[in-house]
């Protein structure tokens, strides 16, 4: 960063694929958090680069950051249950890891007691959180997206211990015969939900990944395998969109609270290798249909809204200007790493259109 506390970016990025001119502009920004993932998300670069590694220690300093935890008690904690919407401990660590908060705070560690406290608590294991059928001992009914955002920022805010390994090894004890996981409760669920599986896919991989762990992979390999046999968003026995009981439309870009979305699928098959596989494609082109015209991406569905106060589903931080008609700096960000790494920003579509319902049809 240079003295006014901009990333300066290598001249050489300039040369990059197109779009790489509203990235570069982001990359540039004086707001840590914009300029991480436009560097990070959007153009590659590594996080130990020099500039990254700049750009992410400004990070606790900015006033999203600040405001995350803004909620907090003199002890550190933050009064609230764990998994309170959107405000509470559980929430904030993983809001603070999309930020590109830097590892190894030791002012999060009452954050993440209070976590632990709740996943390894003893009501937790019990139902109504926990059920386990007589009938169907293979499908425990749990809501395996929050042991997997607990993993996945624990990784990667460097908070892990031996109870981030023990988290893991639920998940994958808990793997529904299909590859992902569910918490419905009712007898008749046999298939996994999309909004379980793609947290846990995502934290897994970066656990294994990082350690070496063979089962964490393999797991991960088998909720990939679901989504992609699904096509990300569309139904294998008809072929129509997805639609979700609860989490919001799937053809819609979620941020900052994602489960599963038209970007988020893709984000987090980007992020296990599996972005070039073929059954991504028709995914690939709702998401490039809702490019704008200065290049960047709609934050569609605000999934939490700024608050000065508690209430449900609320925010403390900022996260940038919501609605179809106008770019998100970290959609946008987010959005235009897919589309580099599959190699398709500004190249024609792969043969499809989209119907109203976002179900893919034939020329």
């Amino acid at each position: 960063m240079d003295a006014a506390g901009v990333a300066q970016v290598p001249a050489a990025a300039e040369a990059g694929a197109p779009g790489d001119a509203l990235l570069l502009r982001l990359a540039g920004s004086a707001d840590p958090g914009v300029a991480f993932a436009a560097l990070t998300l959007g153009l590659g670069r590594p996080e130990d680069a020099p500039d990254v590694r700049a750009v992410r220690a400004a990070v606790p300093a900015d006033p999203r950051a600040r405001a995350l935890l803004s909620g907090r008690a003199p002890d550190g904690t933050i009064p609230l249950h764990a998994y309170a919407k959107w405000q509470g401990p559980h929430w904030t660590l993983v809001q603070l890891a999309i930020l590109g908060y830097p590892p190894g705070d030791p002012a999060l560690v009452p954050l993440r007691e209070q976590v632990l406290g709740w996943l390894f608590g003893k009501q937790h294991a019990k139902p109504p959180a926990t059920v386990v059928l007589a009938d169907q001992p293979d499908r425990v009914r749990r809501c395996a997206s929050q042991e997997g955002n607990a993993i996945w920022a624990a990784v990667r805010l460097g908070l892990e211990d031996e109870r981030t390994t023990r988290l893991v090894e639920r998940l994958i004890a808990w793997q529904w015969p299909d590859g992902g996981w569910n918490c419905d409760r009712r007898p008749a669920a046999r298939c996994s939900s999309f909004q379980e599986t793609a947290i846990p896919l995502r934290a897994l991989w970066a656990f294994g990944t990082k350690h070496g762990h063979p089962e964490a992979l393999a797991t991960a390999e088998r909720a990939a395998a679901l989504l992609l046999d699904r096509r990300l968003l569309w139904r294998r026995s008809d072929g129509s969109l997805i639609r979700p009981d609860w989490g919001g439309a799937v053809d819609r870009t979620h941020f900052p609270i994602q489960f599963y979305d038209v970007l988020f699928a893709l984000q987090v098959m980007a992020e296990t290798g599996h972005l070039g596989d073929p059954r991504g494609a028709d995914a690939l082109d709702l998401l490039r249909s809702k490019r704008l015209p200065d290049g960047g991406f709609p934050r569609e569905d605000r999934t939490a809204a700024r608050s000065t106060r508690v209430a449900s589903r609320g925010t403390w931080a900022d996260w940038g200007p919501a609605g179809a008609r106008t770019s998100n700096p970290f959609v946008s960000a987010a959005a235009l790493g897919v589309l580099r790494i599959a190699g398709s920003l500004d190249m024609p579509a792969a043969g499809r259109l989209l119907s109203r319902s976002g179900t893919p049809r034939s020329r």
